[in-house]
Formats: structure tokens, C-alpha cells, sequence
């Protein structure tokens, strides 16, 4: 009989491992709660789904910044070292944008600001937590490794948002302060951990080693597919800038309602990851990733076009579980398909693909939205990116052929 559940065994092969895991379900948790009050408390102060789309929009360039400096020092680095002081960093910040939320006035100027500061630094850590999963399990083991990240992402992404709406409704800078607070638990995990010191091979940080992994990339389709696949699934099928103005003019909501809609994708995403057993069998991973994210943007269409409440939070949940799909084979096929001196600056490049294709996508949205509505902005983005994954096959060939490797 196949197996459908996760597969618990990287938690039981690495103490590292474990660690690494309960840490960052504190983190992200607390990340997520975060997320749902700046959209709900920009939207608050201005009334705008621009605005929304824009704060994600203003953190780009600081978090591809940080992610490609964070990719070339990851690879020279111990990596739990940076792990641990970037989560100290981005406690300090994340207590900055609480205290603006106490004030009568709160600075829209200081959440754009403080907001672009902490996706920098998040940037430049994510890439040495991705790319140090190969190093804590056997490579026979990274899909249900890969699998375990999703479900920690996941279960904040469920969790958090519910919180932060609730929160948000309540007291933000109680919001912000939890946050900030579940900086602590990676630190004190990755502070736990053994070394993962860099590998022989790696050179020096800094532009040299940058521009020697985009010389990497452009001879390498497979992980161009990684890259290209997800860009298109957030750019034009990221629906979340929406909403806040779905929820309030639609259902007729408030914060709860938002929480709501934001926490949807994640019970998907949850359910997928939790039930991902059936995945690592799979022979042709990259056309499985084309198609989940067909899925993806069909759903998200679907959100656009219904008006009943239980039936957005259901297609919203289908496009979750088609998401963590896809990102745990590009994952997957990303860590086995490239050279031990280049892992943590290729998950740089993918988590700028990540963090910074879901804020372009917020922003195209929400300008949509601004000149048309947030149906016909879901509707078109989600159209438009299934649409773009049968072209991207089209133009990818390699990509769409990369099997499951064989273990000796």
C-alpha cells in the first residue's frame, strides 16, 4: 500500500534536524501573525488594496538584495551561526514596528520602512536554512524532509493568520509583539545545533560569487524550471492583497474574516503536506510541478468568480495543497540537481523567487484590483498563470523531463 502520510523520519534520524524544525514553527508563526496585521493595519489607515500591494512591493528590493548576499556568505559561513544572530536581528526590528502601532498616530512611512528591513534580513537567512537541510538528512530522506518544512510553513500559515486577525482587531501592537518574541525560538534552537560548517570548495563572499551563480544558472534549464515555475504561480495567481477589501465588501467582514481568507491556502497547504507521503514515488517531478501549478491558478480563478464564503475558503484550500505540492518537488529538485559549492546561493536565488515573487504578485493585484475589481484581478491572475505553466512546459523541456533520482 503507498504511503500517504508524511514520513516522520527525518525527525527521528536528526536531533539538528528537530531542532531546526520546532524552531522555526515558533518563527514562523509569529512571521504570519504579522503578515495578517500590516495588511489589515495598512488597509485600516489608508482604505487602499494598493497600499497593501505596495508595502509588499517596497520590501522587494531588500529582500532579493538580502537573499543573494545571504547566499554567498551561507556558502562560506557556519550557517547556524548566521541563523541564529539574523533571528536576533529581526526580533530587535520587529519590536520597532510594535511600538510604532502604540502610538495615536501610527507612521505608514515607518511600517513601509521597518517592514522592507525585516524581509532583508529574512532574505539573508532563509537561503542557510533551506540549503542546510541536505547537510542535517540523508538525501534519500529530503523529500520527507522537504515535506516536515512545508508542514511547519504550514501550520503558521493556518494558525497565525487566524491569531493575527483576531489580534489585529485587538490590540496590534500585542500582534507585533509576538512576533518579535518568536524571534527568540530559532535563535535558541540554531544556538542548539551543531556546526554546518561551509564546504571545501566554497570561495569568497561577495559580487564575484553572486555572478558565478548566475553564470551557474544560465547553463542549467532544470533549475531554471525551480525558479520560473513558482514565479509565475505568485506573480500573477497572489491573491492576498485582495483580501482585506473581499472580505469587507463581499462577505460583509472584518479582521476575523481576513484572518479567514489568509488562513485558507494554509489548512490546504497543511492537509498537502501532511499528507505527502504519496509523493516521493513520483517519476516525472517536474511535470508534476507544472501541473500543481495549473491547479494552483485555476483555483485562485475560481476564488475570483464565487460569492460564497465556504466556497472562496474551499478553492483557496485546493490552491494551497496544489502550492505545497509544487514547492516540495522544486525543493526537492533543486537540492539534488546542483553542486555542494553553489546550494546555499542557489536557495538564495530561489528564496528571492519565494519572498519576492508573492509581493509582486500582491502588488499586481492590488493595482488590478484598483482599476478594475478584486474579482477580475483574481480571476485574470489565475487564468493568466495556469496559462503561464503550459507555456513555461512548452519552453522548458528539460525542466518537465527531471525524474526522481536514484539512491545507491
Amino acid at each position: 500500500m503507498p504511503r500517504i502520510l508524511v514520513d516522520l523520519s527525518p525527525l527521528r534520524a536528526s536531533r539538528d534536524f528537530r531542532l531546526l524544525f520546532s524552531g522555526q514553527l515558533v518563527s514562523m508563526l509569529g512571521n504570519q501573525v504579522t503578515i495578517v496585521a500590516v495588511s489589515f493595519q495598512v488597509y485600516h489607515l489608508t482604505n487602499s488594496t494598493l497600499q497593501v500591494g505596495a508595502v509588499s512591493l517596497v520590501q522587494l528590493p531588500l529582500l532579493v538584495g538580502g537573499s543573494l548576499v545571504g547566499g554567498t556568505v551561507g556558502d562560506v559561513v557556519d550557517k547556524r551561526k548566521m541563523l541564529a544572530w539574523s533571528a536576533l536581528a529581526l526580533a530587535v526590528v520587529t519590536s520597532l514596528i510594535a511600538v510604532n502601532a502604540t502610538l495615536a498616530h501610527p507612521s505608514l512611512v515607518a511600517i513601509y520602512v521597518l517592514t522592507a528591513i525585516t524581509s532583508g534580513l529574512a532574505g539573508f537567512s532563509n537561503p542557510a536554512r533551506n540549503s542546510a537541510i541536505p547537510s542535517l538528512v540523508p538525501r534519500e530522506l529530503l523529500i520527507a524532509a522537504y515535506s516536515l518544512n512545508q508542514v511547519t510553513i504550514q501550520i503558521a500559515t493556518v494558525l497565525g493568520p487566524a491569531l493575527g486577525g483576531v489580534l489585529a482587531a485587538i490590540n496590534l501592537p500585542v500582534a507585533y509583539g509576538l512576533d518579535a518574541v518568536s524571534f527568540l525560538a530559532i535563535f535558541a534552537a540554531t544556538s542548539a545545533m551543531s556546526p554546518i560548517p561551509p564546504s571545501g570548495e566554497a570561495r569568497r563572499a561577495g559580487l564575484r560569487a553572486i555572478l558565478d551563480g548566475f553564470s551557474y544558472l544560465r547553463g542549467h534549464q532544470v533549475v531554471q524550471g525551480v525558479y520560473l515555475l513558482d514565479l509565475n504561480a505568485m506573480i500573477l495567481g497572489m491573491p492576498s492583497a485582495l483580501f482585506p477589501a473581499i472580505a469587507i465588501h463581499r462577505f460583509h467582514g472584518g479582521a476575523a474574516t481576513v484572518g479567514l481568507l489568509f488562513a485558507a491556502p494554509g489548512i490546504g497547504a497543511l492537509i498537502g503536506a501532511s499528507t505527502s507521503g504519496w509523493v516521493e514515488p513520483i517519476r516525472r517531478r517536474g511535470l508534476a510541478v507544472v501541473i500543481a501549478v495549473v491547479v494552483w491558478g485555476v483555483a485562485i480563478a475560481g476564488f475570483g468568480a464565487v460569492n460564497v464564503l465556504w466556497a472562496s475558503i474551499l478553492l483557496l484550500g485546493i490552491a494551497g495543497w496544489a502550492d505545497v505540492i509544487s514547492a516540495v518537488l522544486r525543493n526537492t529538485i533543486l537540492q539534488t540537481s546542483i553542486e555542494e559549492s553553489f546550494r546555499t546561493r542557489m536557495s538564495s536565488f530561489q528564496m528571492a523567487v519565494v519572498q519576492g515573487g508573492p509581493r509582486l504578485g500582491n502588488f499586481e493585484a492590488g493595482a488590478v484590483a484598483a482599476i478594475s475589481t478584486p474579482a477580475i484581478s483574481a480571476i485574470s491572475g489565475g487564468l493568466g498563470c495556469a496559462i503561464g505553466a503550459v507555456l513555461l512546459a512548452w519552453r522548458l523541456p528539460r525542466f518537465v523531463r527531471a525524474e526522481r533520482p536514484v539512491y545507491d
